[in-house]
């Protein structure tokens, strides 16, 4: 082995030893997988029967020897039906009894059984998978949970004269076949070409037409302006915050439960005409980590302003922004915000952030879209809506007929244009203003805004 193959080995093995002694993950066996079925099948019947002991007793009770076999067959009907993030967020049922596949990090920590259930998740980093039942072509690294293969990763090692763009034509020319662990929406949800100074990624690999975006921070950091690419990292690879910060335990669960989406686009007729896998960028994480981080820390009140350049995903920050605040509790584990309200002009975000933040709760009612009148916008503010989508202009109307005694309202501003310091930004301020002190100190201060959260496009 020559010393550049030695070196990309050394790259694999080094992002496997973080992942196992710092990013919660165990090292996994790639023969455990069934390349037929695209699960560690032992993995997913043991997480089940630890995690749900009592419900896997009933399902014995039913299935006896076939249950372990019984279960895989349910999930993989059921991920066919609708789709894995689906499953994954809302469980499947067989004969009246309801598993989840996985278990998300509790909100507040007043819950000892919640706490326990996230603590029982397995996911394993296992390098070197082979995948295919035509082949034995592998794969550098696949992440999964409990058994279910959910990140793939092709690496590349500038010492052997390769990068990114090899690894991009790995998954293009090599990966594309029609084996279960690539079907779209159903087994792994996001793949990376990484190398020791770029990422990229994609959530759906379609042959020669797959298309990969850049997940990098900017050759200045994340939140810096600047170039393309990455800033050089003194203490390490480039890329170390890939699993550094994006796909250890915590921040990998987080994603596939609070930001990963199934954006679906229909004709006129109601038809479905294009399904795209939503995968966070590095820049959308960050910006609202550090803006749940900071109001965590300090509470409501504080403003900020957000650069969020044209095309870069403005609307999907807004949505996972939103639906983050509406469940941000403080280090007491109060919640903070009794309602989102998000001030926009542009229908298309509206029925966006419905289906988004559907996706993330299955609750209807979550989202109110204020349409028709400033009553309407007056008694979703007053029953304490979650979220709520509405145009700057209906707040005039209403703002003597609120109710926000001791609430607290995230405002998140859609284009902070000029007209903004105009007399209706004032009124929306005396709205949600809750004492006469407040109401005095904004009549002194006319120009300056109070808004917890404005995006503007660079």
């Amino acid at each position: 082995m020559s010393d550049f193959d030695v070196k990309e080995k050394r790259f694999e093995e080094d992002i496997e030893d973080y992942l196992t002694h710092h990013g919660g993950y165990t090292k996994g066996d790639p023969k455990k997988f069934n390349r037929e079925s695209g699960l560690e099948e032992d993995t997913f019947v043991e997480f089940i029967k630890t995690s749900q002991p009592k419900k896997w007793e009933r399902y014995v009770k039913i299935y006896a020897e076939n249950s372990e076999k019984q279960i895989i067959e349910r999930f993989k009907r059921e991920v066919k039906t609708t789709n894995l993030l689906n499953v994954m967020r809302h469980g499947f049922m067989d004969r009246g009894i309801k598993f989840y596949p996985i278990f998300w990090k509790p909100e507040t920590s007043l819950n000892e059984t919640t706490q326990m259930q996230y603590d029982a998740n397995i996911l394993h980093c296992t390098r070197q998978l082979h995948y295919s039942v035509h082949n034995e072509n592998s794969i550098d690294i696949v992440l999964f949970a409990n058994g279910i293969p959910v990140v793939s990763m092709e690496l590349k090692c500038q010492f052997t004269g390769q990068d990114t763009t090899n690894a991009i034509n790995q998954y293009k020319f090599d990966r594309a076949g029609k084996d279960a662990i690539f079907a779209f929406k159903e087994r792994v949800l996001v793949h990376f070409a990484v190398d020791l100074t770029n990422v990229y990624m994609t959530t759906r690999l379609e042959g020669a037409h797959t298309y990969f975006l850049p997940f990098n921070q900017g050759s200045n950091g994340a939140g810096k302006v600047g170039g393309k690419g990455n800033p050089v990292n003194p203490n390490g690879y480039d890329t170390a915050y890939l699993w550094e910060r994006v796909l250890c335990k915590d921040s990998l669960m987080e994603i596939l439960q609070k930001y990963m989406h199934l954006q679906q686009e229909y004709d006129k007729n109601g038809n479905l005409v294009k399904e795209t896998m939503i995968f966070p960028r590095y820049h959308q994480l960050d910006v609202v980590t550090k803006l749940l981080e900071d109001v965590k820390k300090n509470g409501s009140g504080k403003s900020y302003l957000i650069q969020h350049s044209a095309g870069s995903g403005k609307s999907n920050s807004i949505a996972w922004l939103a639906h983050r605040l509406t469940g941000l509790h403080d280090y007491e584990d109060n919640k903070i915000f009794q309602s989102v309200i998000i001030v926009t002009d542009r229908r298309v975000l509206d029925s966006q952030l419905q289906s988004t933040v559907y996706q993330f709760d299955h609750v209807e009612g979550v989202v109110k879209k204020v349409d028709k009148n400033s009553g309407q916008l007056r008694d979703a503010i007053n029953d304490g809506v979650g979220i709520i989508i509405t145009t700057l202009q209906k707040f005039p109307v209403i703002y003597k007929e609120v109710d926000s005694a001791k609430k607290r309202f995230a405002i998140i501003i859609d284009e902070a244009h000029s007209s903004q310091t105009g007399d209706a930004a004032k009124k929306l301020k005396r709205a949600l203003a809750d004492t006469e002190e407040i109401l005095k100190e904004y009549a002194e201060m006319e120009d300056q805004l109070v808004i917890l959260e404005s995006f503007r496009d660079s």
